[in-house]
């Protein structure tokens, strides 16, 4: 449930391409025009610009606009220009760089378990490209990231999930009490059944297992700890069964208290708007009783405000 809105009739790539280079080209820059063109295309869309920027002008659009740009406005159209693995291998890298706090780790968690598993094999493959490195690997051997946390994330990164397939509801159930079993009388929800369950299965399985959970426990996973892994396990349980949960708090999270995150905000707004920005405005609203547009009215301004509102649409 996408809410990029593409103009009827739509221009070619090349069109498009020509209306970029004009914007850029030339005495300053015309925001509003690269607002109206990349705001108002779908990733695919997108991707056709690039290479036809490419080939019509010996240049990089990405570099163009890096080097036309700045700020958080910079930020939001590289990103949005960017083709989704190769900007989650390199938010990915961004956070393994820094503190190894939650909002590192849900940009790792984000990358393996919200999007479908070609998407995450194509992380893998992009990351590997831009940085000589395995995505696992480097997880593995990031100092920010402690035991047990490190584990989860390395099997979230490493896994290959089936995308659909039938529900076998008899696993379900023994799966359910396994993860009850290890969380609440063994006490150890960090333990390998766990961790093997939800880096494995598919989201399907996974579903109806927490489904099990709640019906035999009447309460949900994600509720028994405030440790850092409990919280890390419940948005990687959201990313994989109900994504505009986590996207929803993450918007929530990034402008509440003092200055706004516009790290966060940007990549929640950006990244979802081709897949679910509908179900997450909609979740947004009965929780937190009022809406993405006037919350990022309220605490962004400029161009940057225009292309979040473009990629939100209308509400």
């Amino acid at each position: 449930m996408a809410t990029i809105a593409v103009p009827t009739p739509l221009p070619s790539p090349a069109a498009d391409a020509e209306s970029l280079r004009n914007a850029v080209q030339g005495w300053g820059t015309d925001e509003k025009a690269l607002v109206e063109i990349l705001g108002r295309r779908t990733a695919a869309q997108r991707a056709e610009i690039r290479r036809a920027y490419a080939s019509l002008y010996k240049e990089s659009l990405l570099t163009r606009l890096h080097g036309e740009l700045s700020g958080h406005f910079q930020k939001a159209m590289v990103l949005l220009a960017t083709e989704p693995a190769e900007r989650d291998a390199k938010l990915a890298r961004e956070a393994l760089g820094r503190r190894g706090d939650d909002r590192d780790a849900w940009v790792l968690i984000e990358a393996a378990c919200a999007a479908t598993p070609d998407h995450l094999l194509a992380v893998r493959r992009a990351y590997r490209s831009l940085h000589g490195s395995s995505l696992e690997e480097d997880v593995a051997a990031c100092p920010a990231f402690q035991e047990p946390l490190r584990k989860l994330l390395v099997s979230l990164v490493r896994s290959y999930r089936c995308a659909e397939g039938s529900v076998d509801m008899a696993v379900a159930k023994q799966e359910a009490a396994q993860l009850a079993e290890a969380i609440r009388r063994k006490k150890q929800p960090h333990g390998g059944e766990v961790v093997r369950i939800v880096s494995t299965r598919s989201k399907p399985q996974l579903a109806a297992t927490f489904r099990c959970y709640k019906e035999q426990h009447g309460s949900d996973i994600e509720e028994y700890s405030s440790s850092q892994f409990a919280r890390m396990l419940k948005i990687a349980v959201w990313c994989l069964t109900s994504p505009e949960k986590h996207f929803a708090e993450v918007i929530r999270y990034s402008i509440l208290g003092l200055g706004t995150d516009e790290d966060a905000l940007t990549r929640a707004i950006v990244s979802r708007a081709d897949i679910d920005m509908k179900r997450i405005k909609q979740e947004y609203r009965v929780r937190f009783k009022t809406t993405v547009t006037d919350d990022v009215v309220g605490d962004t301004s400029g161009y940057y405000m225009d292309i979040l509102l473009a990629l939100v649409g209308k509400e």
